[in-house]
This record gives structure tokens, C-alpha cells and sequence, in this order.
């Protein structure tokens, strides 16, 4: 897989998940993190909503509002790669809500990101149980690269980028 998108400075693996696939997620090269699987809050699953791929892997897609506009965003489902598809005309630092595209309920509030920006943790789950055990957090301002991914109640990452532009 070509790790060239990634940002291996701000990204942290830890755990025990050393070759260990699962359904919900994929782990390539023993670092490469990949989501297969994520339920919005009624159980919708968001990977392959769309024909959007990164990598040659099916995107994330969630539904984003800022400044009263509400569009489609396909995200890389490779953890660490900023890419993304749509919010094009969404400026670095707005907060934006963040909606499941096929139910149209918000993404559920997991906690504040503790950096002092003030953005908030949503969650997307890994599982049809909607778990905590088991999930992304990702940030509510545009630009802000902080997302972690918990899998069986265990931390296996943290990316943080200080980016200010999107790619």
C-alpha cells in the first residue's frame, strides 16, 4: 500500500492488534490502520455510501453543516490520510455539525478534544452495537486533524495534524 498520504510524524499505533483483521477494521504493514465498517447513530453503516475510494478502499461518507449549508463528504477511510472528497468551500477552523447521510441524525457527542481548541469528539461506530468499546472520534472543526480509534475498549490510535489547509 502506498503509505506516501499518511502522516507518520502525528500518528501513534498502540495496542495489540499486530495482523489482527477484524470486520470492522483492517490493519496493513503492522501500523496502516483501515475502516471497513462505520455505523452512524441508527446503526446505517457509512463506509461505501458512495463510489468515492481512497487507496482503493471505499470512503467514510458523513453529511456536514456549517454556515447553513448541509453536503456530502467523503472521507479517507486510511486513519492518519486528510484526504478527503466535498467541503470544498468550508474554511479551515469552522465548526461544523455533523449528520449520518442516510438516517439524517446528528453524529452522537463522545467529549471535548483535550488540546484547548475547543472542538468536540463525534462518534462513528465500529460495530452494529453502537459501542463505545468500539469506534472513531473525530473532530467537529474542519481542518482540525484529531481523530482516535478504539477497539475493544482499547485505544489503538491517535493522530493529531497541525495542518492548516486542507488537501
Amino acid at each position: 500500500m502506498d503509505q506516501s498520504k499518511i502522516d507518520h510524524e502525528h500518528l501513534t499505533v498502540t495496542g495489540h492488534h499486530r495482523h489482527q483483521d477484524s470486520d470492522n477494521l483492517l490493519i496493513e504493514d503492522d501500523t496502516v490502520i483501515i475502516v471497513t465498517k462505520a455505523f452512524g447513530p441508527s446503526g446505517d453503516n457509512l463506509v461505501g455510501v458512495s463510489d468515492v475510494t481512497f487507496g482503493g478502499h471505499p470512503a467514510v461518507t458523513l453529511a456536514v453543516e456549517c454556515d447553513g449549508a448541509r453536503e456530502l463528504v467523503h472521507l479517507s477511510p486510511i486513519h492518519g490520510d486528510p484526504r478527503k472528497k466535498g467541503g470544498e468551500r468550508i474554511a479551515a477552523g469552522t465548526r461544523c455539525k455533523l449528520y449520518c447521510p442516510v438516517s439524517n441524525q446528528p453524529l452522537a457527542f463522545v467529549g471535548e478534544v483535550e488540546d484547548g481548541s475547543g472542538a468536540g469528539y463525534f462518534a462513528l461506530y465500529l460495530s452494529e452495537q453502537l459501542s463505545q468499546g468500539e469506534m472513531v472520534s473525530i473532530s467537529d472543526i474542519w481542518g482540525h486533524y484529531h481523530s482516535r480509534i478504539i477497539d475493544d475498549m482499547e485505544l489503538i490510535s491517535y493522530w493529531a495534524n497541525s495542518q492548516s489547509s486542507l488537501d
